[in-house]
Protein backbone atom coordinates (compact mmCIF):
# COMPACT_ATOMS: atom_id res chain seq x y z
CA UNK A 1 0.00 0.00 0.00
CA UNK A 2 0.88 3.11 -0.93
CA UNK A 3 2.24 5.65 1.67
CA UNK A 4 0.06 8.39 2.88
CA UNK A 5 1.72 11.86 2.58
CA UNK A 6 0.46 15.00 4.58
CA UNK A 7 0.43 17.91 1.90
CA UNK A 8 3.12 20.37 3.15
CA UNK A 9 1.43 23.83 4.44
CA UNK A 10 2.07 26.92 2.40
CA UNK A 11 3.91 29.29 3.06
CA UNK A 12 1.40 32.35 4.87
CA UNK A 13 -0.06 28.80 6.92
CA UNK A 14 3.59 27.94 7.64
CA UNK A 15 4.73 30.86 8.37
CA UNK A 16 1.72 31.95 11.39
CA UNK A 17 1.53 28.77 12.87
CA UNK A 18 1.35 28.94 16.37
CA UNK A 19 1.97 26.01 18.82
CA UNK A 20 0.63 25.94 22.45
CA UNK A 21 2.93 25.30 24.87
CA UNK A 22 0.67 25.13 27.98
CA UNK A 23 -0.17 28.14 30.02
CA UNK A 24 -2.90 28.68 33.30
CA UNK A 25 -6.90 28.92 34.00
CA UNK A 26 -6.70 32.07 33.20
CA UNK A 27 -3.99 32.46 30.30
CA UNK A 28 -2.94 30.13 27.26
CA UNK A 29 0.98 30.28 25.92
CA UNK A 30 1.65 29.84 22.56
CA UNK A 31 5.15 29.55 20.88
CA UNK A 32 5.26 31.05 17.32
CA UNK A 33 8.08 32.17 14.55
CA UNK A 34 9.12 35.08 12.98
CA UNK A 35 9.93 34.69 9.27
CA UNK A 36 11.97 36.95 7.71
CA UNK A 37 10.55 36.31 4.61
CA UNK A 38 7.61 38.55 5.69
CA UNK A 39 9.83 41.90 6.19
CA UNK A 40 8.06 45.54 5.45
CA UNK A 41 10.97 48.31 6.00
CA UNK A 42 12.18 48.08 9.22
CA UNK A 43 10.44 45.01 10.84
CA UNK A 44 7.98 42.39 9.69
CA UNK A 45 5.46 43.10 8.12
CA UNK A 46 2.30 44.31 10.62
CA UNK A 47 -0.39 42.24 8.81
CA UNK A 48 1.92 39.67 8.84
CA UNK A 49 1.99 39.44 12.94
CA UNK A 50 -1.53 40.04 12.84
CA UNK A 51 -2.89 37.33 10.94
CA UNK A 52 -0.25 35.58 13.72
CA UNK A 53 -1.93 37.12 16.66
CA UNK A 54 -5.72 36.11 15.81
CA UNK A 55 -4.54 32.52 15.10
CA UNK A 56 -3.25 32.38 18.82
CA UNK A 57 -6.67 34.09 19.61
CA UNK A 58 -8.88 31.85 17.37
CA UNK A 59 -7.29 28.43 19.19
CA UNK A 60 -7.92 30.22 22.39
CA UNK A 61 -11.73 30.77 21.36
CA UNK A 62 -11.67 26.81 19.94
CA UNK A 63 -15.38 27.88 19.18
CA UNK A 64 -16.05 27.75 15.26
CA UNK A 65 -19.36 29.32 15.72
CA UNK A 66 -18.14 32.26 17.50
CA UNK A 67 -16.03 33.83 14.82
CA UNK A 68 -13.78 36.60 14.80
CA UNK A 69 -15.56 40.55 14.44
CA UNK A 70 -12.64 42.79 15.31
CA UNK A 71 -9.52 42.76 16.03
CA UNK A 72 -7.13 45.57 17.31
CA UNK A 73 -3.30 45.71 17.61
CA UNK A 74 -0.86 48.32 19.04
CA UNK A 75 2.69 47.40 17.21
CA UNK A 76 5.51 48.23 20.44
CA UNK A 77 8.30 47.52 18.34
CA UNK A 78 9.55 45.26 15.45
CA UNK A 79 11.01 42.28 16.26
CA UNK A 80 13.93 40.51 14.23
CA UNK A 81 13.46 36.97 12.76
CA UNK A 82 13.09 34.43 15.21
CA UNK A 83 11.14 32.87 18.12
CA UNK A 84 8.46 34.82 20.04
CA UNK A 85 5.63 33.87 22.36
CA UNK A 86 1.88 34.96 22.51
CA UNK A 87 0.00 35.04 25.50
CA UNK A 88 -4.17 34.97 24.97
CA UNK A 89 -6.79 35.83 27.76
CA UNK A 90 -9.81 34.98 27.80
CA UNK A 91 -11.67 38.55 29.33
CA UNK A 92 -14.67 37.51 29.45
CA UNK A 93 -16.92 35.24 28.08
CA UNK A 94 -20.86 35.80 27.27
CA UNK A 95 -23.35 33.58 25.79
CA UNK A 96 -22.55 35.24 22.86
CA UNK A 97 -19.33 37.12 22.40
CA UNK A 98 -16.33 36.34 23.52
CA UNK A 99 -13.71 39.61 24.69
CA UNK A 100 -9.86 38.64 24.69
CA UNK A 101 -6.43 39.95 25.27
CA UNK A 102 -2.93 38.92 23.53
CA UNK A 103 0.44 39.53 24.19
CA UNK A 104 3.63 38.92 21.72
CA UNK A 105 6.69 39.06 23.37
CA UNK A 106 10.60 38.24 22.95
CA UNK A 107 12.11 37.44 25.88
CA UNK A 108 9.99 39.26 27.95
CA UNK A 109 9.57 42.12 25.94
CA UNK A 110 6.22 43.74 24.73
CA UNK A 111 6.29 43.40 20.76
CA UNK A 112 2.68 43.69 20.24
CA UNK A 113 -0.78 43.76 22.19
CA UNK A 114 -4.12 42.98 20.94
CA UNK A 115 -7.45 43.24 21.61
CA UNK A 116 -9.95 41.16 20.12
CA UNK A 117 -14.07 40.24 20.21
CA UNK A 118 -15.56 36.67 18.87
CA UNK A 119 -19.33 36.38 18.04
CA UNK A 120 -21.74 33.99 16.99
CA UNK A 121 -24.49 36.12 14.09
CA UNK A 122 -27.03 38.02 15.62
CA UNK A 123 -30.09 38.34 13.93
CA UNK A 124 -30.57 42.43 12.52
CA UNK A 125 -31.35 44.40 8.87
CA UNK A 126 -29.13 43.96 6.22
CA UNK A 127 -27.74 47.09 4.91
CA UNK A 128 -24.27 48.33 3.47
CA UNK A 129 -23.88 51.42 1.59
CA UNK A 130 -20.25 50.60 0.59
CA UNK A 131 -20.74 49.45 -2.86
CA UNK A 132 -17.95 47.45 -5.12
CA UNK A 133 -15.97 49.95 -6.71
CA UNK A 134 -16.68 50.26 -10.52
CA UNK A 135 -13.43 48.50 -11.56
CA UNK A 136 -12.18 46.00 -14.31
CA UNK A 137 -12.64 42.70 -12.93
CA UNK A 138 -9.32 40.50 -11.66
CA UNK A 139 -7.52 39.48 -14.85
CA UNK A 140 -8.37 36.00 -15.93
CA UNK A 141 -4.71 34.70 -15.40
CA UNK A 142 -4.68 35.18 -11.80
CA UNK A 143 -0.55 36.52 -11.66
CA UNK A 144 -1.03 38.79 -14.40
CA UNK A 145 -0.97 42.13 -13.63
CA UNK A 146 0.75 43.02 -10.56
CA UNK A 147 2.84 46.30 -9.53
CA UNK A 148 6.85 46.30 -9.93
CA UNK A 149 8.52 48.95 -7.96
CA UNK A 150 12.61 48.88 -7.07
CA UNK A 151 11.30 49.95 -3.38
CA UNK A 152 8.80 47.09 -2.91
CA UNK A 153 8.98 45.22 0.68
CA UNK A 154 10.48 41.77 0.63
CA UNK A 155 6.76 40.37 1.98
CA UNK A 156 4.94 41.67 -1.72
CA UNK A 157 6.78 38.47 -2.94
CA UNK A 158 3.79 36.66 -1.33
CA UNK A 159 0.92 38.30 -2.90
CA UNK A 160 -1.18 38.72 -6.33
CA UNK A 161 -1.35 42.49 -6.98
CA UNK A 162 -3.44 43.52 -9.98
CA UNK A 163 -3.67 47.56 -9.62
CA UNK A 164 -7.25 49.44 -10.16
CA UNK A 165 -7.19 52.43 -8.18
CA UNK A 166 -4.93 55.49 -7.17
CA UNK A 167 -1.81 57.54 -9.07
CA UNK A 168 1.92 56.12 -9.37
CA UNK A 169 3.79 56.11 -6.19
CA UNK A 170 6.02 58.77 -5.25
CA UNK A 171 5.07 61.10 -8.49
CA UNK A 172 3.73 64.08 -5.93
CA UNK A 173 0.23 63.60 -7.52
CA UNK A 174 -2.46 65.94 -6.78
CA UNK A 175 -4.80 63.31 -6.97
CA UNK A 176 -6.61 61.84 -3.90
CA UNK A 177 -4.26 59.41 -1.69
CA UNK A 178 -6.23 56.38 -2.44
CA UNK A 179 -4.96 52.71 -3.38
CA UNK A 180 -7.13 49.81 -4.65
CA UNK A 181 -6.25 46.44 -6.18
CA UNK A 182 -7.30 42.93 -6.59
CA UNK A 183 -5.22 41.05 -4.06
CA UNK A 184 -4.57 37.50 -2.82
CA UNK A 185 -1.43 35.64 -1.76
CA UNK A 186 0.58 34.31 -4.44
CA UNK A 187 0.00 30.22 -3.23
CA UNK A 188 -3.57 29.97 -3.53
CA UNK A 189 -5.00 29.53 -0.42
CA UNK A 190 -9.03 30.84 0.30
CA UNK A 191 -10.23 33.67 1.90
CA UNK A 192 -10.40 33.24 5.48
CA UNK A 193 -10.13 35.96 8.68
CA UNK A 194 -6.58 35.51 8.82
CA UNK A 195 -5.67 36.32 5.26
CA UNK A 196 -7.84 39.07 5.45
CA UNK A 197 -5.94 40.44 8.41
CA UNK A 198 -2.85 40.54 6.50
CA UNK A 199 -4.67 41.86 2.89
CA UNK A 200 -5.67 45.12 5.69
CA UNK A 201 -1.76 45.95 6.20
CA UNK A 202 -0.63 44.88 2.31
CA UNK A 203 -1.49 47.28 0.01
CA UNK A 204 0.94 50.70 -1.34
CA UNK A 205 0.03 52.78 1.29
CA UNK A 206 -2.41 55.54 0.33
CA UNK A 207 0.25 58.09 0.88
CA UNK A 208 2.73 57.48 -1.48
CA UNK A 209 0.90 58.91 -4.77
CA UNK A 210 1.46 62.40 -2.93
CA UNK A 211 5.05 61.35 -1.74
CA UNK A 212 8.32 62.14 -4.30
CA UNK A 213 10.51 59.20 -2.43
CA UNK A 214 10.52 56.09 -1.14
CA UNK A 215 9.92 55.93 2.42
CA UNK A 216 9.03 53.39 5.29
CA UNK A 217 5.43 53.93 7.02
CA UNK A 218 5.72 51.36 10.40
CA UNK A 219 2.04 51.01 12.08
CA UNK A 220 1.22 51.85 15.04
CA UNK A 221 -2.00 50.81 15.49
CA UNK A 222 -4.13 48.48 13.11
CA UNK A 223 -7.62 47.71 13.42
CA UNK A 224 -9.96 45.33 11.47
CA UNK A 225 -13.52 44.56 11.59
CA UNK A 226 -14.15 41.13 9.97
CA UNK A 227 -17.65 41.93 8.28
CA UNK A 228 -18.69 38.39 6.64
CA UNK A 229 -18.40 35.07 8.28
CA UNK A 230 -15.67 32.62 6.65
CA UNK A 231 -16.05 30.72 4.19
CA UNK A 232 -18.74 31.61 2.66
CA UNK A 233 -19.12 28.51 0.94
CA UNK A 234 -19.02 24.96 1.64
CA UNK A 235 -16.21 24.69 -0.97
CA UNK A 236 -14.03 28.21 -1.46
CA UNK A 237 -12.08 28.59 -4.55
CA UNK A 238 -8.73 28.79 -3.10
CA UNK A 239 -7.80 31.08 -6.79
CA UNK A 240 -10.38 34.26 -5.46
CA UNK A 241 -8.79 37.33 -5.79
CA UNK A 242 -10.17 40.55 -3.20
CA UNK A 243 -10.28 44.13 -4.19
CA UNK A 244 -8.72 46.20 -0.95
CA UNK A 245 -9.26 49.95 -0.86
CA UNK A 246 -7.00 52.18 1.15
CA UNK A 247 -7.20 55.80 1.83
CA UNK A 248 -5.75 58.62 3.56
CA UNK A 249 -7.29 61.86 3.93
CA UNK A 250 -5.30 63.52 6.74
CA UNK A 251 -1.28 63.69 7.71
CA UNK A 252 -0.22 65.94 10.13
CA UNK A 253 3.27 65.39 12.21
CA UNK A 254 4.47 62.52 10.62
CA UNK A 255 1.41 60.43 11.15
CA UNK A 256 -1.52 59.60 8.75
CA UNK A 257 -4.74 57.45 8.96
CA UNK A 258 -5.45 54.79 6.30
CA UNK A 259 -9.02 53.62 6.05
CA UNK A 260 -9.69 49.87 4.42
CA UNK A 261 -12.37 48.38 2.83
CA UNK A 262 -12.27 44.55 1.59
CA UNK A 263 -14.92 43.33 -0.84
CA UNK A 264 -15.70 39.49 -2.36
CA UNK A 265 -16.05 40.07 -6.26
CA UNK A 266 -19.92 39.49 -5.91
CA UNK A 267 -19.83 42.76 -3.50
CA UNK A 268 -20.07 41.71 -0.61
CA UNK A 269 -17.84 43.00 2.12
CA UNK A 270 -15.46 40.87 3.67
CA UNK A 271 -13.66 43.53 5.91
CA UNK A 272 -13.02 47.17 6.95
CA UNK A 273 -9.91 48.55 8.61
CA UNK A 274 -8.00 51.76 10.19
CA UNK A 275 -4.87 52.12 10.77
CA UNK A 276 -2.20 54.95 12.03
CA UNK A 277 0.63 55.31 10.05
CA UNK A 278 4.01 56.96 10.84
CA UNK A 279 5.66 58.55 7.63
CA UNK A 280 9.67 58.40 8.04
CA UNK A 281 12.71 58.66 5.89
CA UNK A 282 13.99 55.47 4.02
CA UNK A 283 17.88 54.39 5.52
CA UNK A 284 19.93 54.30 2.66
CA UNK A 285 22.72 51.06 1.72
Amino acid sequence: MAESVTPALGAFDSDTAVRSVGGSASESVFAADVSPDWRAGRGPHGGYLAAMLLRALTETVAEPARAPRSLTIHYARAPEPGPVMIRTAVERAGRSLSTLSARMERDGSLIALALAAFSVPWSAPEISDLPLPDVAPPDPLRASGGLVHPSAPHFTRHLVLQPRIGATPFTGSDQPMEFGAWIGLARPRPIDPLSLAFFSDALLPAIFSRLTEPSVVPTVDLTVHFRSTMPRSADPDPDELCLARMRTRVVHEGFFEEDGVIWATDGTVLAQSRQLGIVLPRRSG
